[in-house]
């Protein structure tokens, strides 16, 4: 995929991102990069922000107890990571996302550990009620820097067709 420019004005060019619904192929898989090391102060917030009170989150003494013997990544962190990883190649162009399914937490994620992501394209069509969009369906997967699967999830998302009045207006 090569990065796309609309030009804005006289030596002036800003650059566009995320694909369009016919840009999408059944069985590609989108490499989600740069990767993100998370830290016990994201997770911390994280579980502040979201009031998520279970103590494996943010008590080390707590935590030392269990049988990971620390804190473990919030499981709502780490999905929120991989869905941020995956919007400039997945639904930058979103109109909405339709829903999420079968998420599972395969792997604890500690502290320290580096997510990376990918995204395989499962299916796609066209919308029936809405001609300037298509439904395109995903499996995204998340890994901790040792390649390990930490979280996968299936996702559904409406996206914009090429000329969609959204993009005209909004020249993005």
């Amino acid at each position: 995929m090569t990065v796309e420019q609309a030009k804005v004005g006289t030596n002036r060019y800003r650059e566009r991102f995320g694909r369009y619904y016919e840009d999408f192929v059944v069985g590609d898989i989108y490499e989600h990069r740069p990767g993100r090391t998370l830290s016990e102060t994201d997770n911390t917030w994280f579980t502040l922000l979201t009031m998520n009170t279970h103590p494996m989150h943010f008590d080390a003494e707590y935590a030392k107890h269990s049988e990971f013997g620390r804190c473990i990544i919030c499981s709502p962190l780490t999905v929120a990571v991989i869905v941020g990883q995956s919007v400039t190649d997945v639904s930058q162009k979103a109109i909405a996302n339709l829903g999420w399914t079968n998420i599972r937490m395969t792997h604890p994620l500690f502290a320290g550990d580096t997510l990376t992501s990918e995204t395989e394209v499962t299916a796609k069509r066209e919308s029936k009620s809405r001609p300037d969009a298509g439904i395109v369906s995903v499996k995204t997967s998340g890994f901790n820097q040792d390649g390990i699967l930490v979280c996968d999830f299936e996702r559904t998302i409406l996206v914009a067709r090429r000329g969609h009045p959204l993009e005209e207006k909004a020249n993005y």
